[in-house]
């Protein structure tokens, strides 16, 4: 079910971040996502009654056990050092874009 819950979160979003109110990591890579304007859903898990049902479920699924947990246009990117090194390569805009989280910059 929880499985079922996240999957529907990840579909549903272009951008979902799976996070813990007080992970100095998930409020990293959620200021980077706010600052470059992208739409995202945050699930704090710590929040969640079945918050730690999710995280089991995402680690599962993904592999990862930690959080944030990031999926971009359905597709799992990773945490906080796996975002942040995508936009220091200049990939992360591109992603948000492709994926309808970020408005498509006029070329006029």
């Amino acid at each position: 079910m929880s499985l079922d819950k996240a999957k529907e979160i990840v579909s549903g979003n272009p951008v979902a971040v799976f996070s813990k109110t007080y992970c100095p990591f998930c409020v990293s890579v959620k200021d980077l996502l706010s600052k470059l304007g992208a739409t995202f859903k945050a699930v704090e898990l710590d929040s969640e009654k079945d918050g730690i049902e999710i995280q089991a479920a995402l680690a599962e699924w993904t592999g990862q056990r930690t959080v944030p947990n990031v999926f971009i246009g359905g597709k799992h990117i990773g945490g906080c050092d796996a975002t942040t090194a995508l936009h220091r390569e200049g990939k992360l805009v591109p992603l948000l874009t492709e994926a309808g989280a970020l408005a498509k910059t006029s070329t006029a």
